[in-house]
């Protein structure tokens, strides 16, 4: 992989970028039963509170990741998937810096997510870069396969 990888915001609307839902749910569907898949289906990927980034080298989408903003001045973080290929490319810290970065450009407070017990690595990446664990926020109920997390942000940095 030697080309340029860009984490730019864009459409999740695109051939490239549906094909990697699927790659993610399909994921998902792999290692948790229906009821603790959380993902939000395409139509929502579009609503004006959400800022979806796509990672792309040249034509080839290798991750997305999105954020959503809350009312209460929070965001969660959802859909956040790497291709295999792309893998070890460090692309997740990458696309979280990019979340981050649109969190503070945001004004948001807080960042938040729900992963699955069964990811180490992103469980692992979320923990290196600060997230901290809490109990389920939102519409979610606790669930022995989830493991919610929060990052707060700070405005200066």
């Amino acid at each position: 992989m030697d080309a340029t990888i860009l984490i730019q915001r864009e459409p999740p609307r695109q051939p490239g970028v549906i094909r990697l839902l699927e790659l993610s749910n399909a994921y998902a569907a792999s290692l948790y039963p229906a009821e603790s898949n959380h993902m939000l289906p395409l139509e929502e990927l579009e609503t004006p509170e959400v800022s979806f980034f796509v990672a792309r080298a040249g034509d080839t989408v290798l991750g997305c990741a999105s954020l959503v903003r809350q009312e209460d001045g929070t965001a969660e973080i959802k859909r956040m998937f790497v291709d295999e290929s792309a893998r070890g490319l460090r692309l997740g810290k990458r696309l979280l810096d990019r979340l981050e970065e649109e969190g503070r450009r945001l004004g948001v407070s807080v960042l938040r997510l729900e992963t699955g017990i069964y990811q180490p690595e992103a469980i692992g990446l979320y923990r290196r870069n600060g997230f901290a664990e809490i109990p389920a926020f939102g519409s979610y109920r606790p669930d022995p396969l989830s493991l919610f997390m929060e990052k707060r942000l700070d405005a200066g940095a």
